[in-house]
């Protein structure tokens, strides 16, 4: 790869110096990047909805699997699943990516990528919807699946807008100017999270439900994983090969631990472009391996037509 000329990132930094001060644009109000230890986002806006969820899963699923019986509801694949995602939010809000995001592109990409391509699945594979409502009292859980099953139901079947938004948020929070507004205001810095996750499960709830639409089958899904999978891999492609940094308030941030403005943005843009790329590969491969399946199961064999 080229080597970029040697008096770009001096000039880049020195701008980036006089229009963000190291103390003003990080979210979460620190001059000086922390330590592994002091890594943490304690904000209730995290906290509180992260803890809620996982005491209601636990006691649902204690409920469930004593009622019906271990494995009955959802499988211990999906209950492994769903605290997988769980953990992995863990380490995208709460420690340490959240707070080494403020200071480099990389750690802001590899937090952006969990919420969006690896947690949504994760969670959903544990059903975390209907293993929760059997924490609640049986007319509160009757009362949301009556308000809220139809319009989720109908909102799953639509992958096509499902798919824009997944790639207008992981394109439109991804732009210089976006990311300077985030890491100066916390509320927009909790939002964009929110909207990384919501779009994340929007798009994958729609594309498992794929396997039970007798009308597309799998085929659809396959597609549109295979299609945001490729504008994730075109933007990480785009950021890892650029000449310059395209973040110039990285270009402060970044030398704080240890790494070149340039460096960190390849990086940022490999992560994006490589890691990242692989749940929708996985999660193709596997819609394709069902699919197939499901066709078989339904193609009666030489023997059985004769």
């Amino acid at each position: 790869m080229r080597r970029p000329h040697p008096s770009i990132a001096p000039v880049t930094i020195a701008a980036a110096a006089l229009l963000w001060p190291p103390a003003v644009f990080a979210h979460d109000g620190h001059a000086h990047p922390p330590t592994l230890a002091q890594a943490w986002t304690l904000s209730p806006m995290v906290l509180v909805p992260f803890v809620l969820l996982a005491v209601l899963y636990a006691f649902g699923l204690s409920r469930l699997w004593r009622q019906a019986g271990i494995g009955r509801g959802v499988t211990p694949a999906g209950v492994a699943g769903f605290w997988s995602g769980m953990l992995s939010l863990a380490l995208a809000a709460i420690w340490p990516l959240d707070a080494y995001g403020a200071w480099s592109l990389a750690a802001h990409m590899a937090q952006h990528m969990l919420l969006l391509a690896l947690v949504p699945p994760l969670l959903l594979a544990g059903k975390p919807f209907a293993v929760a409502a059997y924490a609640l009292p049986r007319r509160w859980s009757s009362a949301l699946h009556a308000a809220l099953h139809a319009p989720l139901t109908r909102i799953s079947a639509w992958l096509v807008p499902a798919a824009v938004a997944h790639s207008a948020v992981m394109w439109a929070w991804h732009l210089p100017g976006a990311l300077e507004a985030v890491l100066a205001s916390a509320p927009l810095h909790h939002l964009m999270h929110l909207s990384f996750l919501l779009a994340g499960m929007w798009f994958w709830a729609a594309a498992w439900r794929r396997l039970r639409d007798p009308g597309s089958g799998a085929g659809a899904g396959v597609v549109a994983l295979l299609a945001v999978m490729m504008q994730m891999g075109f933007l990480g492609a785009l950021l890892a090969f650029s000449q310059r940094a395209l973040y110039p308030v990285y270009a402060v941030r970044a030398p704080g631990v240890g790494l070149a403005p340039l460096a960190d943005q390849q990086l940022a843009g490999i992560l994006m472009w490589v890691p990242s790329c692989i749940p929708y590969l996985a999660g193709g491969l596997w819609l394709l391996w069902q699919g197939l399946r499901r066709i078989e199961r339904r193609t009666p064999s030489r023997g059985t037509s004769r």
